[in-house]
């Protein structure tokens, strides 16, 4: 029998039907980031047992519209753009964990399957979706410049029904794109057993950093949000209380492992097991 290679399913033998290439791997892009408050009770519902608020300013959320391209040591993907542009949309909240915080994403949606793949290796809870952000330009009338006075607008939708909508005007530069995504990402990696009895296959809180990171010019600006009720989403239970600001940013960087800091950090043997089919 032959040797089954891959980094991720599928394996065979040679590897290139895998979904995922291994690490590690690069990114480059355009981040719009609104950051907002909401009631830190629905933020503290969000965090697993053995996690705490943080004490300042506990209700902070980012939700950031971000387009990538992306591609592994090869570099092969960006002669193939299929395999290497994609768009997400991500929800942020901060934690405080064993006396360290920490940036944590609650909520993550991409409309790409390799990188849904990818973030489930890493902890981030993607799931599929459709978005769209407004492109700067540098030539012609179509898309705002990245000077005062540019407008951007984003959406996020599944299964035909809209998620949320933002709007972006440049007023100004800032040195920083906000607080609330500015900690190491610790996220919970989980699978549940095929006993579906309640346990899990595998549980474990990573955390991870990028490397070689490249930060443009943050754009500062007035934005608008409206999150919507949905029937197969719960990002309305972080509506926002009192906007903080928005921010603009092309960023680069690259990423190839993470730290594990705790396996089966919260057991389910004691959880009742699904209820049998009885048809």
């Amino acid at each position: 029998m032959s040797q089954l290679n891959g980094f991720m399913y599928p394996r065979t033998p040679t590897g290139a039907a895998s979904i995922l290439p291994g690490p590690p791997w690069h990114y480059s892009g355009e981040m719009l980031t609104i950051e907002y408050r909401t009631d830190p009770a629905n933020v503290a519902e969000l965090l697993p047992d053995g996690f705490n608020l943080v004490d300042e300013d506990p209700g902070a959320v980012a939700i950031i519209w971000a387009e990538w391209q992306s591609c592994s040591d090869t570099f092969e993907e960006l002669l193939d753009p299929a395999r290497a542009q994609y768009k997400e949309v991500f929800v942020v909240i901060r934690c405080e964990y064993e006396g360290e915080i920490y940036s944590r994403a609650a909520y993550i949606w991409v409309d790409k399957d390799f990188a849904m793949a990818r973030g489930h290796v890493q902890g981030y809870p993607k799931k599929m979706s459709e978005i769209w952000m407004t492109r700067a330009v540098t030539i012609g009338k179509a898309g705002p410049r990245l000077e005062p006075g540019g407008k951007f607008g984003a959406t996020l939708s599944t299964w035909g029904r809209r998620i949320a909508d933002a709007r972006f005007t440049i007023t100004g530069t800032a040195d920083s794109a906000g607080f609330v995504n500015g900690h190491p990402m610790l996220h919970s990696r989980q699978m549940p057993a095929i006993e579906m009895d309640g346990r899990d296959s595998l549980d474990e809180l990573v955390t991870m950093r990028g490397f070689d990171v490249e930060l443009g010019q943050v754009y500062s600006g007035d934005v608008a949000l409206d999150i919507y009720d949905n029937p197969t989403e719960e990002l309305s239970r972080l509506a926002p209380l009192e906007t903080i600001g928005g921010y603009y940013r092309q960023v680069g960087n690259s990423m190839a492992g993470g730290t594990t800091i705790a396996a089966n950090p919260n057991p389910m043997a004691d959880r009742p097991a699904p209820a049998k089919d009885q048809s």
